[in-house]
């Protein structure tokens, strides 16, 4: 462990106060929701939604601006909700050719045309560049201290009209891109290890080795 910096795993953290009589007391730090054995991130106060229960082991708050690192995860979350879906469908419904016809998701990555992923990559960068209105560096996103984080006026439901409902709806939408981001990597590792389609393994599961 002795590569672990001892500050963002310290197991306890005391302060001192004085009271109004004079006498000097030692008060312990908040401890993380998430890791109760680590003190709570400054910065995740629970001042960032309802999903901020202060998981930041790398103390990675405290290099970076919150509100970016919270965009960034939510972004990756909600590019990971629609992933795990894709996973899923195209292991049933295919476009028309042969090239299209692998059931295996990372198998038919690599079968994808190069023109065909210079147009999705292009498509995803122009798209990054209107929502953040061309500030595409650190430095230019973290200049707008008034931005919502992964808010893009992006409701054709209407979900916003009641405040109080639209805020559980965020920390649904940050929980669930959380789970999502676990469940992709998961759905890839089990394509590489056992060649096998996602649903398709699962309605047939058979031991790992011979026990």
């Amino acid at each position: 462990m002795a590569f672990v910096s001892t500050t963002a795993f310290r197991l306890t953290k005391a302060t001192k106060a004085t009271t109004s009589s004079g006498r000097s007391v030692t008060m312990m730090a908040e401890k993380s929701p998430s890791l109760p054995f680590l003190d709570r991130p400054k910065a995740c106060d629970g001042t960032m939604g309802a999903a901020d229960v202060g998981f930041d082991p790398l103390l990675l708050t405290e290099k970076l601006d919150p509100k970016w690192l919270q965009e960034s995860e939510i972004k990756h979350g909600r590019i990971c909700m629609l992933a795990t879906l894709g996973f899923i469908v195209q292991e049933f419904v295919h476009l028309p050719g042969d090239v299209f016809s692998n059931r295996l998701a990372t198998d038919a990555f690599n079968q994808v045309p190069k023109e065909g992923l210079m147009q999705i990559f292009l498509f995803c960068g122009i798209c990054e560049f209107i929502t953040h209105q061309g500030k595409v560096t650190y430095a230019e996103q973290v200049e707008d201290k008034g931005r919502t984080p992964g808010a893009f006026g992006f409701d054709p439901l209407g979900l916003g009209k009641d405040p109080a409902a639209f805020k559980k709806y965020q920390a649904n939408e940050i929980v669930n891109g959380r789970l999502a981001m676990i469940a992709i990597g998961g759905f890839i590792h089990q394509n590489w290890v056992f060649k096998t389609p996602v649903i398709e393994q699962l309605t047939n599961l058979k031991p790992m080795g011979p026990f």
